[in-house]
């Protein structure tokens, strides 16, 4: 088992983030950028890997999540100027980022607007802009998550009182309360994943560490995924990688193929065999291993 270290940061604008890493200190840096609803965490399986590899792995809260201060109005662009203010904090200078689910648009974001700091990136199950042509943004998606995301688009109430109801319903959940609440956005390999492994319980304790404080980082990133994101995905140049699984009900296969194609150097894996879930417990190393070979 990897030692994780715990601690906040101060920015210069005077928020702070929740930070969590793992791995050799001295090695070089690897940022991760979490899902929806969820913080500063890495999951046990991931930092270990991370370790064996020398990889210096870090975690952030987005703003709203846990202990990261609140940046209300913040668009999915923000998210690259906190990871910049970040790594300046730590003396990072270049560094390695992924971002998996709803980590996926803000790792996107820093691959565009920081290339003179990212070496390499990597999008895991991420979806594409709501406004994005060429692409029906909710089709094929899960209920749960066609629920979520029309809230968000019918402004700051509606979703607030969709996540407040959320919010009450995963206070001391585990991980086959987890699996009930969201059946509608798991398909059949990412139910027996979430209900008969150990990354069920930490995906519940994950969502309940990121939403104990408050449930604003989780308003906010739906309302920063509904509205203008602040750049063009397909300005990405740096090294990157589209990770998408063909039985995704969170964030439909279609959004890995659009975002595929309108970044035209990106190195694609549109995988038949996985789901949503699945690519937080199988498919990390893989991307790490690619990561480590541009650091």
């Amino acid at each position: 088992m990897t030692d994780e270290r715990h601690y906040t940061v101060t920015l210069a604008n005077g928020r702070t983030l929740e930070v969590v890493e793992a791995g050799d200190p001295n090695g070089p840096a690897v940022i991760a950028h979490n899902g929806t609803p969820m913080g500063a965490y890495l999951f046990r399986d991931n930092a270990e890997d991370a370790a064996r590899r020398g990889l210096r792995l870090i975690s952030y809260g987005r703003p709203g999540y846990g202990n990261s201060t609140r940046d209300g109005g913040r668009t999915v662009a923000a998210a690259a100027w906190d990871t910049a203010a970040l790594a300046d904090k730590l003396g990072i200078d270049k560094f390695a980022t992924w971002g998996i689910s709803g980590g996926g648009p803000h790792v996107l974001a820093c691959a565009a607007l920081l290339p003179d700091r990212v070496v390499a990136a990597a999008s895991i199950s991420g979806i594409v802009p709501y406004t994005a042509e060429g692409i029906d943004f909710l089709q094929s998606m899960g209920e749960k998550n066609v629920v979520e995301f029309t809230a968000a688009l019918d402004g700051e109430e509606k979703i607030t009182a969709f996540v407040r109801k959320e919010q009450e319903a995963l206070q001391g959940a585990g991980a086959t309360d987890l699996a009930k609440g969201v059946e509608s956005i798991l398909s059949d390999v990412d139910r027996a994943l979430v209900e008969q492994t150990e990354i069920g319980v930490e995906m519940a304790q994950c969502m309940l560490d990121a939403i104990h404080h408050g449930m604003y980082g989780w308003i906010d990133d739906d309302l920063a995924f509904t509205r203008p994101w602040g750049f063009d995905p397909a300005a990405i140049r740096v090294p990157l990688q589209i990770w998408h699984g063909q039985q995704d009900l969170m964030a439909p296969f279609a959004h890995g193929q659009w975002l595929a194609h309108h970044i035209p150097q990106a190195e694609a894996h549109l995988n038949p065999e996985d789901g949503h879930m699945t690519m937080y417990a199988n498919r990390i190393p893989e991307v790490h291993a690619w990561l480590a070979k541009h650091l």
